[in-house]
């Protein structure tokens, strides 16, 4: 009877603690606070976000839920009330979404590069210009002509209004059949530039992630135009009580942390550091469109 009773009382006593495991593991999980990043889709495409979140989520005992779209759309979503902090870079649409009192305490976090890719056989022949508004022009000229296509994404995202910016320095506007929006993201609008050997910009990290699936070149970098800073911004609990304020802050904060500026600095795709960190370069930052940054960094230390 002894022999028979031990392995039905092991079994019994290995299914009790393997649903004890289940229930405190299902309760530490439920105790978790969650947080709704809406960001472009280049930190997530680059695959940043997977070098970030998990190290946060640890931290802060947190589980973020990323939503991956255009700085516009990005930002439009916090405006509804449906994300706690947005991590994006539109300055303009950035600037907006403060002023209207969606979003405050915008801070510089990293910044990268904005390239204009093309076909190898360059008929436009802007490989190696140093001026990206006169590049856009001679893309033009050439479209115009038939001998070649750009590709925009026409999404209003931040890639989106970098392009309209230049080609308002070109004094272009463009339309006609050489022009073609494609409504999509970074990813896909590079597949149809591919596809149809077009001109395109993307941001580096979204491209070096891509370059080895499609057929597509680095024709023009390097102008101080292309520079790209990112900008993350809780969302105001006095628009939207209901939004995980205190863990947004903590998000931030983590970003703005030296762990969170290393970690950006260090993630690389194909041996290429693709953000570089700007939070605790004042002078640089200030250059990049963050006036405030001291005054902002102090005001997250301080939190």
């Amino acid at each position: 009877m002894d022999t028979i009773k031990k392995p039905r009382i092991i079994v019994a006593l290995t299914v009790i603690l393997v649903v004890a495991s289940v229930g405190m593991w299902s309760l530490w999980e439920s105790k978790r606070e969650r947080l709704i990043l809406a960001t472009t889709t280049s930190t997530y495409d680059s695959g940043l976000l997977d070098a970030l979140v998990p190290r946060f989520e640890a931290k802060y005992h947190a589980k973020v839920d990323v939503i991956a779209v255009g700085t516009g759309q990005a930002i439009a979503t916090a405006e509804a009330g449906d994300a706690d902090v947005v991590l994006v870079h539109s300055k303009s649409a950035e600037l907006t979404f403060v002023a209207g009192g969606y979003g405050y305490h915008r801070v510089g976090v990293m910044y990268n590069d904005y390239v204009i890719l093309g076909p190898s056989s360059d008929p436009a022949g802007i490989r190696g210009m140093a001026n990206v508004a006169k590049a856009f022009l001679a893309i033009r000229d050439a479209g115009v002509q038939g001998a070649c296509l750009f590709c925009s994404r026409g999404d209003n995202s931040g890639t989106h209004s970098e392009e309209k910016s230049i080609w308002s320095e070109a004094g272009v506007t463009p339309s006609g059949n050489w022009y073609l929006e494609t409504g999509q993201g970074m990813g896909a609008t590079l597949t149809v530039a591919d596809q149809k050997q077009a001109y395109t910009i993307a941001d580096r990290g979204t491209w070096v992630s891509y370059e080895s699936k499609v057929n597509l070149a680095v024709l023009v970098e390097g102008d101080l135009k292309l520079l790209n800073p990112y900008a993350v911004i809780p969302v105001n609990p006095e628009k939207h009580p209901n939004t995980h304020s205190k863990m947004a802050v903590n998000f931030v904060q983590f970003l703005l942390s030296v762990e969170g500026q290393q970690a950006i600095g260090d993630f690389k795709r194909e041996e290429e550091i693709l953000f570089k960190p700007i939070a605790r370069d004042i002078d640089l930052a200030k250059t990049l469109g963050f006036p405030d940054q001291q005054q902002e960094l102090s005001w997250y230390d301080f939190q």
